[in-house]
């Protein structure tokens, strides 16, 4: 997300000294040893204050984003005035929408009541200013978010259409604001923004579609798909896991090695810790923050889950400083999992902590074959003063960032001399072999013309972007992904473009042309791209922020998940939910699954999490700005009757977690003989699903082959006797598989330390 606030330089590198005391890591087993452990000496002192000191300086940044005096700052100013109305006006516009950005709704409405007293006697105001009338409702809207959404929180709530547990228990503020937004059409008729939060209100009153007048109604109908994916019902407050906060990043993996998939949660709030929901086996999740460490760790805008060391559990990246332009120079965390869940904060050993930069784009890979995971950051350089103006490119050259692990737990910046520095301002990183040579390439999305680095195998990379035509969407694009959504052995490149508003959404669902930028779904015939997104039902304004992909059917088909908005509080629009369908088409199933969203979304994990052979979604759900958090979401899903076969990889030449392998899966089925495809690793892009591999089968009556392609040592590896509904070990240059218990789970019981 780019910050429209202007830039203020800022330093906030704290010092840190790091002892030597002891860390030692054993894999689980003898069984499981990698060809070679990590053995360092790193500091282990808690980091908690290191952080609070950057949110203190963050806060008393005159300007910058996370400034905390500006409300105090504008009634100074309007204290200071007199006899001049304008000015008023002008000053209590901007402290009415700051006290909602801080998160003080009832003191902004108010002040807004307050404004519209005084004009009581001055009509004539009102109708030169009609923009007040939309302030009055964004008040009044926010306030009946926070007494019904968020005080009153339930399973349906801000499912859209808003219908059942989501229409609102307490009804005055919506009306207040439903006033407020028919006040301001009967001036501007035309404003598609209005009409859309209008007709918002009334679902949450619940007289839509009645009370509408005609000229105003948008239609839901356009929201009926026609095809049932069937509901998936929101447990997260049943499991205690849907954490209130601000926008983040989510990883659903198996953080302590005893089978089951715990959540890993972030915040971009400075002095917001992370979350840590442990998975008891039982149906039940406990708040193990503390205990695995992560609440030492404040703000992260995203964060994602590798192997980074071969011990065989799952590590996190935490990325900092996005949006915050020079306020940004934050360092990021690298936390190395003991095995047990528990977590230490190795970044300046590693050597990834310096310089930092302001960053909430990377993906783990083994650019170099070498059996290690490398880390490519994309920074949000300004390096390209064409996008933006002198003011805030000044000081912002900060040149992505591509660290090749060393193997013994430290890692050297090679960006520049493999020539992969971007020098544009990066909003999303995704790794996949587009090319299929064995190597990994790397797709950077930017404002400004995206890259598409080709790994040349010898150390360096060339850009092919302009070359291959994938350079699009516009100028501003945001969330990439490599994922074969056709089942060809090809992997195709999504990228999702960022222009986009809510009268955007409102005419698409009326109709009508819109000016949004659509995204772009590059499919791979061959190594070569063809855009195809209008032929497949992607050309439509979506402005994505946290995306993913996963199959929701268990069809073997690749499914997406948009997680959309921006910091205006104006901005709310359902997240979207694309069924695909056998590789032709996505159809929009956001309401038939319950996925329409009206929150903003980030984080989306797909994951199979009481494991029953299908996957589960979990959402990290929230706004920019203090006032505007909201509770995550876990969609469990109601199942489809197709079959499943998961995959745990364990290389031995390639990384640990089986990043960079290929998985191809024949199946016999009713209709003829078909093939599944599948990458393994980081090639999707804020989003953290589970490093296992769970793969729909559809109808399938067989498998008669898998085969893997392993990077690491170049062999093909061909499995037979695979059984279906069943998850198995694979190990790198082994000619058999492992079967492994997969016992579901009944979500939503007491967890037994309670009992």
């Amino acid at each position: 997300m780019t910050c429209r606030l202007k830039a203020v330089s800022l330093c906030v590198i704290v010092a840190v000294v790091l002892a030597g005391c002891s860390d030692p890591k054993s894999p689980t087993s003898a069984e499981d040893a990698p060809r070679r452990t990590v053995s360092m000496n790193v500091s282990d002192e808690p980091r908690r204050p290191e952080f609070e000191a950057i949110a203190a300086q963050l806060a008393r940044v005159d300007g910058g984003f996370f400034e905390q005096n500006r409300s105090d700052k504008l009634r100074q100013a309007r204290a200071g005035m007199t006899g001049d109305l304008g000015q008023m006006l002008g000053v209590t516009y901007q402290l009415v929408r700051q006290l909602l950005q801080d998160g003080e709704t009832e003191e902004a409405v108010r002040e807004v009541d307050i404004m519209f007293r005084a004009l009581e006697s001055r009509p004539d105001v009102l109708q030169k200013n009609p923009s007040l009338h939309l302030l009055r409702g964004l008040a009044y809207l926010r306030l009946a978010e926070i007494e019904n959404c968020v005080k009153r929180h339930n399973a349906e709530c801000c499912l859209f259409p808003l219908q059942n547990g989501g229409v609102h228990q307490v009804k005055q503020p919506a009306r207040e604001a439903r006033s407020s937004y028919l006040n301001y059409l009967s001036a501007q008729p035309s404003d598609l923004r209005a009409r859309w939060l209008l007709n918002l209100t009334s679902m949450a009153i619940g007289d839509y579609p009645d009370a509408v007048p005609e000229e105003y109604l948008i239609s839901t109908a356009w929201f009926d798909a026609k095809t049932d994916i069937k509901r998936f019902p929101d447990i997260a407050p049943r499991l205690g896991v849907d954490k209130l906060d601000l926008c983040g990043g989510c990883i659903v993996d198996d953080f302590d090695g005893d089978g089951d998939l715990d959540i890993a949660t972030s915040t971009i709030d400075p002095m917001g810790s992370m979350a840590y929901f442990r998975n008891e086996g039982d149906g039940s999740f406990i708040d193990a923050s503390s205990q695995s460490r992560l609440d030492d760790q404040l703000g992260g805008l995203n964060i994602i889950g590798a192997d980074y060391d071969n011990d065989g559990d799952v590590d996190i990246l935490v990325l900092r400083g996005a949006w915050l332009f020079d306020e940004g120079q934050i360092r990021n965390s690298l936390l190395r999992n003991d095995g047990q869940g528990r977590f230490t904060d190795v970044t300046h050993f590693a050597g990834t902590a310096l310089p930092a930069r302001p960053t909430q784009a990377a993906a783990w890979g083994d650019f170099d074959n070498d059996g290690d995971l490398d880390l490519y950051v994309g920074n949000e350089s300004r390096a390209d003063t064409s996008k933006f103006p002198a003011d805030q490119a000044a000081g912002g050259d900060y040149p992505a960032q591509l660290f090749l692990n060393q193997g013994d737990g430290t890692f050297k910046d090679a960006a520049k001399s493999a020539g992969v520095t971007n020098d544009r301002y990066c909003k999303g990183v995704a790794v996949g072999d587009y090319d299929n040579d064995g190597d990994l390439d790397i797709y950077v999305s930017n404002i400004g013309r995206n890259r598409l680095y080709r790994n040349e195998n010898n150390g360096t990379f060339i850009d092919v972007a302009p070359a291959l035509g994938v350079t699009e969407p516009s100028d501003r694009s945001f969330v990439p992904w490599f994922f074969d959504y056709d089942n060809d052995g090809w992997l195709d490149l999504f990228v999702a473009g960022y222009d986009a508003g809510v009268d955007d959404v409102a005419a698409h669902y009326l109709g009508r042309r819109n000016d949004a930028t659509s995204p772009c779904l590059y499919h791979n015939r061959g190594g070569r791209f063809t855009e195809v997104a209008g032929s497949v039902g992607f050309n439509r304004p979506l402005l994505p922020m946290g995306a993913n992909f996963g199959d929701l059917d268990n069809d073997g088909f690749l499914d997406v998940y948009i997680g959309t908005g921006d910091p205006d509080y104006e901005t709310i629009m359902p997240n979207v939910m694309l069924r695909n369908a056998n590789g032709k088409r996505f159809e929009d199933v956001s309401r038939s699954g319950g996925f329409g969203h009206l929150q903003k979304g980030h984080g989306i994990a797909f994951a199979d999490i009481d494991n029953d052979g299908d996957q589960d979604l979990y959402h990290q759900i929230g706004g920019f700005f203090a006032g505007d958090a909201y509770h995550n979401a876990l969609f469990e899903n109601p199942g489809h009757g197709n079959h499943f076969l998961t995959m745990r990889l364990v290389g031995t030449r390639s990384p640990r977690n089986g990043f960079g392998a290929r998985i191809t899966i024949e199946l016999d089925t009713p209709q003829g003989t078909r093939s599944i495809h599948r990458a393994v690793g980081s090639v999707s892009s804020f989003g953290g699903s589970t490093s296992r591999q769970e793969i729909g089968l559809g109808d399938a009556t067989g498998i008669p082959k898998v085969t893997i392609f392993w990077p690491g040592s170049g062999t093909t590896q061909v499995l037979e006797g695979v059984p279906m509904d069943a998850m198995i070990e694979v190990r790198e240059g082994e000619a058999s598989f492992k079967q492994l218990p997969l016992e579901p789970l009944e979500l939503g019981q007491v967890p037994r330390s309670a009992q």
